[in-house]
């Protein structure tokens, strides 16, 4: 250090002034010059002070720089070298404020003492040194024009700008970004109002770190002079990127907790994932996976080695997402060398920060080097998509808009985010499977087709629920009966899923079976009644997974008979059926209603309904007349309008029905069976009374022959009087008053023998002598199948055999 000033280092006096010339400054608040009495004063000679700023001799802000007046008066704060502070008054003069370089300024020290209101405690100067020297916080100051006059040294290392390229300079000197301008807009309001703001944040990039946006915490204070007037701005700035960003990590995985996973739909959960992160994330993400996933398949444990993966879901910030090769539901191709081929084969993760590190994997692909070429993509993450020890695909996150490259905290985060939405992928896979599973018997439960008859021409449709409860146990059914009659059947069970299906799978067996027996419709219900207890008690005593009383049904089984045309119908519990008349009206049969199946003690009770030909019967179970938009009044009122003046084919009518009724997304299976009844014509049945003596039979037997020969059948004319013989036989020596007989010329022949007993024959094997009991046997072997039923006056014993 100098320890005298030589003649060109002295401070030009003014002429007339009385104060002490201690320095000369620039326009930037360097000193230029140094006068002996400043050495003195500070204990420091010119050549340590010239070119330095005064505010680090001089303990004050050079305020007449940025003022606007000629003039300044003010106190100086001194510092000796030993450590002695003390306080001086001061003023300031501009000279040559028109220079080319910016004016000068003279610095002078005035006569007098600081007052004690004046004086600065030695704690207060100690913490304005640590402000600008110590404090971990970054603090700039700018004046009124918002230029920067001082920084302290957290401030230099947090944006890497020296004092050489900040003092006097704007904010923009230190940081850039969009949020500049914003942030300068709140330090002139706090100028112009005199009011702090507080914690703005800050997104822009520093010197010290210029590839990369950063977010700072910014504060804003006024500075007022001693009569209480703003004369600048104190800034402080925290950088807050890591906070920032970890808060970003942590509100992403709280969104996906609740976002990605919504549903139990493997292409719905996919395009959750890609559209929680971009664009907070990446700028373009696509997933891919194998394709058992699909199906609902369960994919071979470990690594996949296939490169061949169908994309499920992607999402870019460009409208219409142009970067992807390939489009949602399109099988996408790797390189056996890909990086997806490789994360595929290993389960583990990739980042390719720079092109550079991932110019030998995508070169050898034309389509996606292109797409990168023509975006700009710089930076990848590659993450297996992996559930319970199985891969089920890749999940890739690119970078084009954004120009910071990923880094290892992003690869962390996107692989916490693949393995929640992984765990909901592979419960949708396996939910999938289940429901799969489920369709396909319920599909294996219900008729593919109808059975060609004569009775009725009829038509269905079937519409399962919303997949995520499960299938349902509504199911339908046409079933040919004896005389050329047909039974008619709706149901539906309790509940959804597995259980619902396989009991309405033994429920529609066990229909089928009492049909063949041939009951009437109230005495087949209190037999399902008495079946569907037996499943319940069943689910109570054994059954493991099943809850008591989960067991119930309703049903509605209706019985027509085209040669007398009318139609026998019993319902338990279930929606009453609707019927359109030949003349175009449409109105709800009124049947009893009877309990639904599986609370049993109580009757079930049937009418009896005559139908005119070409009259439509509707059965369908509630879900097509139910749903949340709508209740079941109005859906029955909504059902009858659509079926009146309905004249098309049942086909036709479903479908109108199926528009008009099914919604698009409905809570339960609904089920619809329409049936136009038909009428057999007066030519194709002969009615005979039979007496009840020995000598009919003959007679009966010549009138069959007869009626055969007018049919045209007189190939099947002796197998005809055969059955005739043997079953009018019967008639007269075991039954009773009246016999009828009757030919019905349908699909097949046929014969019907009625008698007034109520008692029912049984096939059985004659012994070698016997003299009788062998008539039922023939009847059985010539017939293609036989039969008995009840009816209200007796019984009936039928047979039918093929037509030649």
């Amino acid at each position: 250090m100098k320890d005298r000033v030589t003649p060109s280092d002295e401070a030009p006096a003014l002429p007339g002034d009385t104060g002490t010339p201690l320095a000369v400054t620039d326009a930037l608040g360097r000193v230029v010059a140094w006068s002996a009495d400043a050495a003195r004063l500070t204990g420091l000679g010119a050549g340590d002070a010239v070119g330095r700023p005064v505010a680090d001799l001089l303990d004050t802000h050079p305020h007449w720089r940025t003022s606007g007046a000629d003039e300044w008066r003010g106190t100086l704060g001194v510092r000796r070298p030993e450590g002695r502070r003390r306080r001086v008054r001061g003023r300031a003069y501009c000279l040559l404020r028109g220079a080319a370089e910016g004016p000068l300024w003279l610095l002078v020290q005035e006569p007098g003492t600081v007052s004690r209101a004046e004086q600065v405690s030695p704690t207060a100067e100690a913490l304005a040194d640590w402000v600008l020297t110590g404090s971990p916080v970054a603090v700039a100051v700018y004046d009124t024009g918002m230029r920067c006059v001082r920084q302290n040294e957290a401030m230099r290392r947090l944006t890497g700008v020296p004092d050489e390229e900040r003092i006097g300079q704007g904010l923009s000197a230190a940081v850039t970004g969009a949020d500049v301008g914003e942030w300068e807009a709140r330090m002139r309001r706090v100028l112009d109002t005199g009011r702090a703001e507080e914690g703005f944040l800050l997104s822009g990039r520093t010197v010290r770190d210029p590839d990369h946006d950063r977010r700072f915490t910014v504060s804003a204070s006024p500075l007022r002079d001693r009569a209480g007037h703003v004369v600048g701005v104190c800034a402080t700035m925290i950088d807050s990127t890591e906070q920032y960003r970890a808060r970003e990590r942590l509100a992403l995985l709280n969104e996906a907790s609740t976002r990605v996973g919504s549903t139990l739909d493997v292409m719905r959960t996919g395009q959750e994932l890609t559209d929680l992160v971009v664009p907070r994330l990446a700028d373009f993400v696509c997933v891919d996976l194998v394709e058992a996933l699909l199906t609902g398949e369960e994919p071979p444990p470990g690594p996949v080695h296939g490169v061949v993966l169908r994309r499920v879901a992607h999402r870019s910030v460009r409208e219409g997402t142009p970067e992807a090769v390939v489009r949602v539901g399109e099988v996408d191709w790797y390189t056996a060398n890909s990086a997806q081929a490789r994360c595929l084969a290993t389960g583990r993760s990739a980042l390719y920060r720079t092109m550079r590190e991932a110019i030998s994997w995508i070169a050898e692909d034309p389509a996606r080097l292109a797409k990168v070429k023509e975006y700009g993509i710089h930076s990848w993450m590659i993450v297996p998509v992996r559930a319970r020890g199985t891969t089920l695909g890749v999940a890739m996150f690119l970078r084009s808009r954004r120009g910071e490259p990923f880094e290892a905290e992003d690869l962390s985060l996107a692989e916490e985010l693949v393995a929640r939405a992984a765990v909901c992928l592979d419960n949708a896979r396996r939910f999938t499977r289940e429901h799969m599973a489920a369709l396909t018997l319920q599909r294996s439960l219900l008729p593919q087709r109808l059975p060609e008859q004569s009775a009725v021409h009829a038509a269905f449709r079937y519409l399962p629920g919303a997949p995520e409860l499960g299938v349902g146990g509504d199911w339908f059914d046409v079933i040919p009966l004896s005389g050329a009659r047909v039974a008619l059947v709706v149901g539906d069970v309790v509940g959804h899923g597995l259980q619902a299906s396989a009991t309405m799978g033994r429920l529609r067996t066990a229909v089928r079976t009492l049909a063949d027996v041939d009951l009437a419709p109230a005495e087949l219900l209190t037999r399902l009644d008495d079946l569907v207890i037996r499943l319940a008690t069943e689910s109570e005593t054994g059954a493991e997974g099943i809850a008591p009383g989960d067991t119930g049904a309703t049903c509605l089984y209706a019985v027509y008979d085209p040669v007398a045309g009318h139609c026998c119908l019993a319902r338990a519990g279930h929606p009453l059926p609707a019927a359109v008349w030949p003349d175009g009206t449409a109105e709800l049969l009124e049947l009893p209603g009877g309990p639904p199946l599986g609370l049993g003690g109580l009757p079930f009770e049937s009418i009896d309904v005559e139908l005119p030909a070409g009259s439509l019967l509707a059965l369908y179970t509630d879900g097509l007349i139910e749903s949340r938009q709508r209740d079941a009044a109005t859906g029955v009122h909504r059902l009858l309008r659509e079926l009146t003046g309905g004249s098309g084919s049942p086909d036709a009518l479903c479908d109108r029905v199926s528009r008009a009724l099914f919604p698009d997304h409905p809570a339960d299976d609904a089920a619809l069976l329409l049936a136009r009844v038909q009428r057999l014509d007066v030519d194709r049945v002969a009615t005979w009374d039979v007496p009840a003596e020995p000598e009919a039979v003959s007679v009966a037997r010549a009138r069959a022959v007869g009626q055969m020969r007018e049919w045209g059948l007189e190939t099947a004319g002796y197998v005809t009087e055969l059955v005739v013989s043997e079953l009018v036989t019967n008639a007269v020596r075991h039954g009773g008053t009246p016999i009828e007989l009757r030919l019905i010329r349908d699909r097949s022949l046929i014969c019907e023998v009625f008698d007034g007993s109520s008692t029912a024959p049984h096939l059985r094997r004659a012994r070698v002598f016997d003299e009788g009991g062998r008539g039922l046997m023939l009847v059985a072997q010539l017939t293609q199948r036989w039969g008995t039923r009840q009816t209200p006056g007796g019984k009936l014993i039928w047979c039918e055999q093929p037509l030649p």
